[in-house]
């Protein structure tokens, strides 16, 4: 039988499919592209705005169009937390949320004999222990993502994830160990640690630790590079800065979240730091790693936000130098205290000051590129023109179509373009075949 899989959201739900996706190809499905027939189709949903929730809802009616004999199964952030919204819509069959996916095989062909809807969907938050999911090879990335750690404890008042995905739970490092073994032997160059909150791995553990997860993977023979998906800044210890100062495998960059420049927006926010401690720390992993990249996340509009408040955010930016911004307006998500913060902010204001961060994106991108005089890119894609890859400091690279390039790490000289279409010249190509 065929089945395609359609996936929203994050890095988190990227290897979430493919762990999926294993689970029918050893029963002998075909996997075909979500935009062709299938029999199964499978939606993996994301929550963490509105815009995800509407694009999940859109996806889930669009492939029950293409075939509308087909079984729909819907699994995700989305589901867990509004079930009913999903079985509102008609022709799902299988509902269930961020647990059960080891089940979903056994589901569908539960369906497929009788056609009787499924909703399995349990309460997340009474969950302990880390979900075994394994993913060997990836359908569609050069990069491979490794899940060490799912949940989050944290409850910042605008975020819904907590409610989605339940408490920390770390994932046993014999078992991360193993899988980053068989990702090299594949031949896998990057490995990319990911979760629903990264930086929390190892807090439910009483004696073993993210570093002690980090030190160990970094000694795992033939792997070229290692990057962390995220980390909180609260989480960013000397101990952490100097393993990957003394590493060259950790990639030269991290991306962490400041989400506000005003520290009466990160109390609202029910932040761990203010922006003495975010700068203090921006400086201490500049000083250890000098040339290092970090990005950030940034939500404007939050409930309350005035001008003078968005101007410090644009201002704290500016001064922490960026190498890039991901910028979300705010979106309001039922059950989260700051749903119920007055005001709420006009969404055409929202949309003004996501404007305004986007061009200074721009403008700290390029000062950031031009600091670069050499890249070691990793080139993962091709187009009818180019092959594009990141570098070490996650600077999005093409140089002429070239796909013997493909799954190498090559040294390039940038030449010109801009931000997201930097053109370069290669210099060296690696053995990294």
């Amino acid at each position: 039988m065929k089945i395609a899989f359609h996936t929203l959201g994050c890095k988190v739900n990227t290897y979430e499919t493919e762990s999926t996706w294993q689970l029918f190809s050893e029963q002998g499905f075909e996997r075909v592209n979500a935009t062709e027939y299938a029999d199964v189709y499978v939606i993996n949903t994301c929550t963490v705005t509105n815009t995800g929730d509407a694009k999940s809802r859109k996806a889930i009616r669009r492939l029950i169009r293409r075939n509308p004999e087909a079984v729909i199964a819907v699994m995700g952030c989305y589901s867990q937390v509004d079930p009913d919204a999903i079985a509102a819509i008609d022709g799902v069959d299988i509902i269930i949320g961020t647990k059960h996916r080891e089940q979903l095989v056994q589901k569908v062909q539960q369906v497929l004999r009788d056609r009787k809807k499924i909703l399995d969907v349990t309460d997340v938050s009474r969950y302990r222990e880390f979900d075994e999911t394994h993913v060997t090879n990836f359908t569609d990335n050069t990069r491979a993502f490794l899940k060490i750690q799912d949940g989050c404890n944290n409850f910042c008042s605008y975020c819904i994830i907590p409610f989605a995905r339940g408490p920390v739970r770390s994932r046993d490092r014999d078992s991360v160990l193993a899988e980053a073994t068989s990702l090299i032997a594949n031949g896998y160059h990057e490995i990319v640690l990911t979760g629903i909150h990264t930086g929390g791995y190892g807090q439910d553990f009483e004696n073993y630790s993210l570093v002690d997860l980090l030190r160990e993977l970094a000694e795992l023979p033939d792997l070229k590079r290692l990057r962390l998906s995220s980390i909180e800044m609260n989480e960013v210890t000397d101990e952490l800065l100097d393993l990957i100062a003394g590493n060259s495998v950790f990639a030269q960059h991290l991306h962490i979240p400041l989400q506000s420049g005003s520290d009466d927006i990160l109390r609202a926010m029910r932040r761990k730091y203010d922006t003495r401690m975010f700068q203090d720390r921006i400086q201490a992993i500049r000083e250890r790693i000098p040339g290092i990249a970090i990005t950030t996340d940034v939500i404007v509009g939050f409930p309350g936000e005035t001008d003078e408040q968005f101007e410090e955010m644009v201002n704290f930016i500016k001064a922490m130098a960026f190498s890039e911004l991901h910028v979300f307006p705010y979106s309001k998500r039922s059950g989260t205290k700051a749903a119920a913060m007055k005001p709420q902010i006009n969404g055409v204001v929202k949309s003004y000051r996501v404007n305004q961060l986007l061009a200074l994106n721009e403008t700290l991108a390029m000062n950031f590129i031009a600091t670069q005089q050499t890249l070691e890119v990793l080139f993962e894609t091709s187009d009818d023109a180019f092959t594009y890859g990141h570098s070490s400091t996650y600077i999005y690279a093409k140089v002429p179509k070239d796909d013997t390039l493909l799954n190498r790490i090559v040294t390039c000289r940038i030449v010109g373009g801009t931000y997201q279409n930097l053109l370069c010249q290669i210099i060296q190509k690696a053995d990294s075949m």
